[in-house]
């Protein structure tokens, strides 16, 4: 008989009379409970974690990395139950603490790409963007084509693809100007002088209503906000509805270029800046010049 503490697979392996029953046993203990637990957890812990991601409102690709990475925590802790109940507990001990050693050597080699897979993690939790924004940051433009969890890339708009380390885009400030449903651009035209300023205004406004992308409510303001040296500054907010680099260069153009030709029309001038350059010349040693003598 073999002693006691065996897994019931062993035991009744052995009462049987099967040769090696406690090592047999402890194996297929091992491969059953690793079944069970896998199964169980692909069954009801990767739905629960899709649906609590779902609730955050990430989309497909966001959820994926972070399912597969669910399956992989789901693997090893299905590992370890089965050797605790396989009875494997010296061999889990030795095993947990290689890893231990391994982990902290894989660490101390790995931190930058830890730490872009953190970043990664906190992209796909708190949603700066998505994949389609444009976004700014560090002097860089461009519209996310996509997001890993060690890097996304971005699409600038002179068609070049960046590849961008995550903690790039977490340790600094990001500028997101489609976040929202709406985005306000801003605008100076400069008047000159002698130009009446309230018939500048009712064009710009006018200007503003006529276009269809620019949006009527909030309403299209004008404000006096310099006086330039040969120019009034009167700054023009306008806002459009869903944004993109597209609409927004789009709208922006179409809409100064519209002001501009009714300007021209209305003969308010468009003033060049002015530079008056004044003083005199000296010329020094002119003593010594001696006049040539009349013939």
């Amino acid at each position: 008989m073999l002693q006691q503490g065996l897994t019931p697979i062993a035991r009744f392996l052995d009462s049987i009379g099967v040769p090696a029953a406690d090592a047999i046993g402890s194996a297929l203990t091992f491969l059953l409970v690793f079944v069970v637990i896998y199964l169980l957890g692909r069954a009801f812990v990767v739905p629960l974690v899709d649906r609590v991601l779902k609730r955050r409102d990430l989309d497909e690709h966001a959820r994926k990395p972070l399912l597969k990475v669910t399956s992989i925590v789901l693997v090893f802790v299905a590992i370890a139950v089965a050797f605790g109940m396989a009875g494997y507990g010296d061999f889990l001990q030795s095993l947990a603490t290689v890893a231990a050693a391994a982990t902290l050597a894989i660490g101390f080699a790995m931190q930058d790409v830890l730490k872009n897979f953190v970043a990664g993690i906190f992209i796909f939790t708190d949603k700066p963007f998505r994949i389609g924004d444009w976004i700014e940051w560090d002097g860089n433009a461009g519209v996310v084509e996509d997001i890993s969890l060690r890097v996304s890339r971005v699409r600038t708009f002179d068609n070049e693809l960046l590849t961008v380390p995550n903690s790039e885009l977490t340790d600094g400030v990001i500028k997101n100007p489609v976040a929202k449903d709406q985005l306000r651009l801003k605008f100076v035209f400069g008047i000159g002088y002698d130009d009446d300023i309230d018939k500048a205004t009712d064009i710009i406004l006018e200007e503003a209503e006529k276009h269809e992308g620019i949006l009527e409510d909030p309403a299209p303001s004008v404000r006096l906000v310099e006086l330039g040296d040969s120019s009034v500054g009167l700054q023009s907010r306008i806002w459009i509805d869903n944004p993109s680099r597209s609409d927004f260069v789009k709208a922006r153009g179409e809409y100064v270029q519209s002001v501009k030709e009714r300007f021209d029309e209305e003969d308010i001038n468009i003033p060049y800046p002015n530079r008056t350059i004044g003083g005199g010349l000296e010329l020094a040693g002119m003593d010594s010049v001696v006049e040539p003598a009349d013939d």
